[in-house]
């Protein structure tokens, strides 16, 4: 059945439905056949399989049908199954599928690097290197700063989340499960006081103030003239999609130019349109010296990349950079036609409306129910943080119990947070409002059902 809202067609009915035998039969077979093969350290949110998707809904095998308010972690922004990634992907690999650019180079590559270097921020000459993950964009960026700059410190911040290589897990601030009993981890790494407005001591900070506060822990710890490079999330994303206050990035960002300190933006999550703009640091003109990208930029296909200053990356010696599947050409061929689809679909627009229609029903709930701590977030990068009526207390028990009640009624959310306690929302930017708001009548429901 193909349905059509917003003007955008979909393959698949936009309805969810769940059987009351869930999860179903062929799931429960599949679970089986993983447990004895797949290595029980790789955890999955939803214990059914998935069989198609697209739009806002995911199918299992058993016939089930979600609401994906996911995205597979703010990957399949444009659905999981666009028709023209899916064109361009099946036009790529009926050519060839893999040469290794560092090889024998194709035009994909290069267009990509186009691409990105018109849509990040700012006018300077850039360069761009693609990977294949958020993790290897983050690690090459510290490297291009190290290099460029001659030092060696790197700072990060309280609940960040950069990834789970050696030296992503040193950048990453929570321990379980991503750090824990994996150490020791790489060295000259600093971690330095978020802006958290919903949990500073001072709830009057001004976001400059904040900024100041981090500075004179790196003055005092590290010495500005030794640090190599800022890492910050614009909208930290598995720490709690925590917004940082206005001016608080503008302010480390123009520290960091006047001590030589490349600032880098990992807009591996908040990326391509994901909150209203085509990247996280716009909202306050902030223009970073590198950024990193990876989910979002090629609807579902295994991507990444950085973009940097011109002068920071031809720094580095030939060969310094790449990798065996950096910059797969069916990969490219997807990112292309993810972009295209950006733009032809207006997600930026798309992701300022889907806020405006969910905030203001999650605030509506918040003023209702006193386990709602804090609503935040940007576009379709939005968070509920649970706490204990009466008190900033996190709720980490009731978050689990929201989540698997709105599962069991066909609605795919995902938690995060340091503390466990936080409900975020990262919807498909071409989900319809009718589902949305369905999703979001679910969740509210079973949150009164569980506080």
């Amino acid at each position: 059945m193909t349905t059509t809202a917003n003007d955008i067609t979909y393959r698949l009915e936009q309805k969810r439905r769940v059987q009351a035998d869930f999860p179903g039969p062929k799931s429960v077979a599949l679970t089986a056949r993983r447990k004895a093969v797949v290595a029980a350290g790789v955890a999955s949110t939803v214990p059914v399989f998935v069989a198609d998707a697209d739009g806002g809904i995911i199918h299992d095998v058993d016939g089930n049908s979600f609401i994906d308010l996911g995205s597979g972690i703010a990957v399949t922004s444009v659905g999981a199954s666009d028709p023209a990634v899916v064109g361009a992907v099946k036009e790529a690999v009926e050519h060839f599928t893999h040469t290794c650019f560092m090889v024998t180079p194709y035009e994909g590559y290069v267009a990509v690097a186009e691409q990105l270097n018109r849509l990040t921020p700012g006018d300077h000459e850039k360069r761009t290197v693609l990977f294949n993950s958020g993790a290897e964009a983050v690690e090459n960026a510290v490297k291009v700063a190290r290099l460029a700059t001659g030092r060696d410190a790197v700072v990060a911040f309280d609940h960040a989340y950069h990834g789970r290589t050696n030296l992503t897990m040193a950048l990453t601030a929570k321990a379980m499960p991503y750090k824990t009993n994996f150490g020791p981890f790489a060295p000259e790494v600093y971690r330095m006081p978020m802006s958290y407005p919903y949990r500073e001591e001072n709830p009057a900070i001004t976001g400059a103030e904040a900024a100041k506060r981090a500075i004179t822990m790196i003055e005092k710890q590290i010495g500005g003239e030794q640090v190599a490079a800022i890492i910050i999330e614009p909208i930290q994303g598995e720490g709690g999609f925590i917004v940082p206050a206005e001016g608080f990035l503008p302010a480390l960002a123009a520290w960091a130019k006047d001590k030589g300190i490349v600032f880098i933006a990992d807009e591996v999550q908040s990326g391509f349109c994901r909150t209203g703009e085509w990247f996280a640091v716009n909202h306050e003109g902030v223009i970073p010296d590198i950024i990193t990208m990876a989910k979002g930029i090629a609807g579902g296909m295994p991507l990444s990349a950085i973009t940097g200053r011109a002068d920071l990356l031809d720094a580095v010696h030939p060969g310094g950079l790449g990798g065996t599947y950096g910059g797969n050409p069916v990969a490219c061929a997807a990112a292309l036609a993810s972009i295209g689809s950006m733009e032809q679909y207006g997600l930026n627009a798309r992701a300022k409306h889907i806020e405006e229609l969910a905030l203001g029903k999650l605030r509506e709930l918040a003023s209702e129910q006193p386990v709602i701590g804090d609503v935040r977030g940007r576009g379709a990068m939005l968070a509920i943080e649970l706490v204990q009526a009466g008190s900033k207390e996190p709720n980490p028990e009731l978050t689990k119990a929201v989540a698997a009640a709105c599962l069991k009624e066909g609605v795919i959310i995902l938690t995060c947070g340091t503390y466990g306690n936080v409900i975020r929302l990262l919807p498909p930017l071409v989900i319809s409002d009718e589902l949305l708001l369905d999703g979001l009548a679910v969740l509210a429901a079973a949150i009164k059902a569980n506080a």
